[in-house]
């Protein structure tokens, strides 16, 4: 593994574990907090979602312009996304199961690092949606 492999090794788990600190930090990982949310009694992840959606945003538009090149890749990539009939669909079932638990899964596998193994049901029904998910594209 050369310098380069080592250093994106290093940033992903410097920023997943930065991740799974703020998701924490933020009482994401407790269902009964994201459900009270889902049912339009506390509004504090409001706050936590558009911050996070506000630092994506500057960071997507701002880097480029400040950066010749991303500090561990050599250009920077362009994301595209289609909405088509599966992307919605998708969504839709992503959404009632994120609202029929209370689990996404970001906070599902970081709430696992507290000891919530109840979870781990959750996450086998995220790893099924996913499996059905690959299958059906390879189809």
């Amino acid at each position: 593994m050369n310098f380069i492999q080592m250093a994106r090794a290093m940033a992903t788990l410097v920023a997943g574990a930065l991740f799974g600190f703020g998701l924490s930090m933020a009482t994401m990982i407790q269902p009964e907090v994201v459900l009270s949310f889902l049912n339009f009694k506390d509004f504090g992840l409001m706050l936590v979602m558009g911050g996070a959606v506000c630092v994506v945003w500057v960071t997507y538009k701002m880097a480029p312009r400040v950066l010749k090149q991303p500090l561990l890749d050599n250009h920077f990539h362009v994301h595209p996304s289609v909405w088509n009939r599966d992307t919605l669909l998708g969504a839709a079932l992503f959404g009632i199961g994120w609202g029929l638990c209370g689990v996404c899964p970001g906070p599902a596998i970081a709430a696992l690092g507290t000891g919530n193994l109840e979870l781990l049901w959750a996450l086998a029904g995220i790893a099924l949606g996913a499996l059905v998910q690959g299958l059906k594209a390879n189809t």
